[in-house]
């Protein structure tokens, strides 16, 4: 993409509406502006990192063998009546009339529907397990919205559900999707550690939220030294050893239950970035959803839930992977992986060097945000500082005249002058 075409509305200052980091530089990139409160527009820059954390969320959901559907945002108020929280939810729910008076509402969340199309469709316990996900924009009315995407109304969302016999049944789906998350975040760059936490409006007895630390998280959180030894990004995962380690956030911390020893235990604070229950048959006994069991009696299947913010999952990223000039992203969530500088396109053989990189890259497969443009040169770095691509390729008019290009790390500031055929195999092979 020339950079000369694509729509990159940068600012300069900091805006003064930002509070965090990742709310400041995806203002300052250019990725999203504000159209109310808690509710964005998703520009270019910004909807190329989305869909990329979108994809490795549905990979890795496909590979836990879980199935993908898709659900309306707007619900019937019958439903949630069904299951007795269309009173209880609060006012974050968004409740409407269509023109024939009927009460609907757009979905906070998917447990009734999702039940409505199990219920509907599945009789045997011959059928099951059985782990339906989508991914979907919802809407919670929250009192604040404040910090950008990390805690926004509008909220694009991954949710899984589980359908199982018996408990047995949905433990097992519980541990595949605890292992299908730690892999989630692994392959984003992020170690994210599982914390016991409250069940909330969803309900159920056995849940963990999965945070990742930060200075600006918004739960206390208390978790074993143990977490700091442990290898999450390579290998498999154990998950009765993680579940045996002590971790919990603020609402299930007990100083004097702990059972970490004083000089063991850490404390910071956490972004929640996916969060996992099981409740039973808190939804299929009031809504009949039941399978006929090997003995001929039917009975209640036992469900759970497992939501990760995929917007809210672009922030929390920014707010893993940033320095002082701006974002620096993992290469599998990058919106592109190099960022060609052309320092000098009025110079002809400057601009017949790039444009010719810029083709073998495009050839080869490597999305490139080409900088074309007329801008001054420390413009230009600024520009590609801010918006984090992994890999810089400056040409400039004295590397074009002796055949030589510099490749840069936004990583580790590292810089290389190559030959534009070693530069291309780096970044190729």
């Amino acid at each position: 993409m020339r950079l000369s075409r694509y729509f990159l509305p940068v600012l300069k200052e900091d805006p003064a509406e930002a509070e965090i980091v990742s709310h400041r530089l995806m203002l300052r990139a250019g990725m999203i502006q504000q159209l109310a409160a808690g509710i964005y527009n998703w520009l270019p820059l910004g909807f190329r990192v989305l869909k990329k954390v979108e994809q490795i969320v549905r990979e890795e959901m496909d590979r836990a063998g879980a199935l993908e559907i898709l659900m309306p945002t707007i619900q019937p108020a019958d439903l949630w009546r069904e299951s007795g929280r269309y009173d209880d939810y609060g006012k974050e729910m968004l409740r409407v009339r269509d023109r024939h008076d009927r009460e609907m509402l757009y979905g906070p969340t998917n447990e009734e529907n999702v039940t409505d199309i199990f219920r509907r469709h599945v009789r045997s316990y011959r059928q099951l397990p059985l782990n339906l996900y989508h991914i979907q924009w919802k809407f919670r009315d929250e009192v604040r919205p404040r910090f950008g995407v990390m805690r926004g109304r509008e909220f694009l969302m991954k949710d899984a559900y589980s359908f199982d016999y018996d408990y047995a049944g949905a433990k097992r789906s519980y541990e595949n999707m605890f292992v299908a998350y730690l892999r989630t975040f692994r392959r984003m760059g992020l170690t994210a550690i599982p914390m016991q936490a409250e069940s909330g409006p969803i309900g159920g007895n056995m849940s963990h939220e999965f945070q990742i630390l930060a200075s600006t998280g918004e739960s206390q959180v208390y978790y074993d030294a143990a977490f700091e030894e442990l290898d999450l990004g390579s290998g498999e995962i154990d998950v009765e050893q993680l579940t045996n380690l002590y971790a919990a956030t603020d609402e299930k911390h007990d100083p004097a239950r702990c059972p970490v020893p004083p000089e063991r235990l850490r404390t910071g604070r956490g972004i929640e970035v996916g969060h996992i229950f099981y409740f039973g048959t808190k939804y299929s006994k009031p809504m009949g959803a039941t399978v006929t069991g090997p003995d001929g009696r039917e009975v209640p299947v036992e469900m759970g839930s497992y939501g990760i913010g995929v917007s809210r999952l672009v922030g929390a990223l920014i707010e893993a992977f940033h320095d002082e000039r701006g974002i620096v992203w993992p290469e599998a969530v990058a919106p592109f992986r190099v960022g060609l500088v052309n320092l000098r396109p009025d110079e002809a053989e400057c601009s017949r060097l790039a444009d010719d990189l810029y083709a073998k890259l495009r050839a080869a497969g490597v999305e490139t945000l080409y900088d074309d443009t007329e801008e001054r040169a420390g413009s230009k770095f600024a520009t590609m500082d801010l918006i984090g691509l992994p890999w810089q390729l400056v040409v400039g008019p004295r590397g074009a005249r002796v055949g030589l290009v510099e490749l840069r790390s936004r990583a580790t500031a590292e810089r290389q002058e190559l030959s534009p055929e070693s530069a291309l195999a780096r970044l190729t092979g």
